[in-house]
């Protein structure tokens, strides 16, 4: 058994080895720094305490180390290739330098790493949604390396037209799409105003009531169907219940003799200017 006070000098002399090294490490705002000695891990609060980005720190005491430097793109290069590298489709900002962000291939992921997931990536310094990049760490933790130069720019450009046109993510098709980008592109979606809910629906009744040749003034959610204010062209105002499934007639407005749901929300709008 080892003697206990040659542990605890053994222990005392890496405390002191530590505070008089300097070392190298990532941050993320608010999180903390970590390295190394003699297979003990410490971690400090780094300091100032809202820096983010690479640093070179020298230790205060075991639980504090001070921002000293900043390192070479050398530096930084030497210690990712210390960690192993996937590709990642860029979604959105989390917070500060952290971005969400899902494998380029699923299966490569959950084969090396476990993981079929959005992830955040950090200290990510350049890129927008919908572009690829290169991370590296240890299959929980990922830092951001470099833009992917080799991806296929097309794929990004079509993803960024669409979400333009405000597709819905369900209906998102297109050639070379992969299920990676279909779901990336739900990431994002998720996170626009335009893609609420409420304005997906309104979106979605309007267009009908547009080429049928009517225009929608209001609608409230009852459940299985919408009650829908619209008018012709001519202005008549009309008020209907209709399916939010297909766009089926519950209930017209008017009498139909019981056909009501013969009709969908678009071929109602005819059935009523012709009538």
């Amino acid at each position: 058994m080892m003697d206990i006070n040659k542990l605890l000098n053994q222990l005392a002399h890496q405390e002191q080895a530590l505070q008089d090294q300097e070392f190298l490490a990532p941050c993320v705002a608010g999180g903390q720094v970590k390295t190394q000695i003699a297979s003990i891990e410490y971690r400090f609060q780094p300091q100032p305490p809202d820096f983010e980005g690479w640093g070179i720190f020298k230790p205060l005491d075991t639980r504090t180390a001070q921002w000293v430097d900043e390192p070479t793109l050398a530096q930084i290069s030497e210690y990712l290739n210390l960690l192993k590298p996937l590709r990642f489709w860029l979604s959105y900002r989390l917070k500060g330098q952290t971005w969400l962000a899902y494998p380029v291939n699923g299966d490569e992921a959950k084969k090396r790493y476990g993981m079929t997931k959005p992830t955040p990536v950090h200290l990510v310094t350049e890129g927008g949604a919908f572009e690829t990049l290169i991370a590296r760490g240890d299959g929980s933790t990922w830092w951001f390396e470099s833009l992917d130069r080799r991806a296929d720019p097309q794929i990004a450009d079509t993803l960024k037209h669409h979400l333009k046109q405000l597709t819905d993510p369900e209906k998102l098709q297109f050639s070379g799409m992969t299920p990676e980008a279909k779901i990336t592109y739900e990431l994002v979606a998720g996170q626009q105003e335009e893609f609420s809910a409420e304005k997906r629906d309104r979106r979605r009744l309007n267009q009908a009531l547009q080429q049928g040749g009517g225009a929608l003034k209001d609608f409230a959610d009852r459940g299985d169907y919408w009650h829908v204010e619209w008018t012709t062209a001519d202005g008549e105002h009309h008020v209907s219940a209709i399916s939010k499934q297909d766009l089926t007639v519950m209930s017209s407005g008017i009498c139909l003799s019981g056909r009501d749901r013969d009709f969908d929300l678009q071929s109602l709008v005819g059935v009523i200017e012709e009538g």
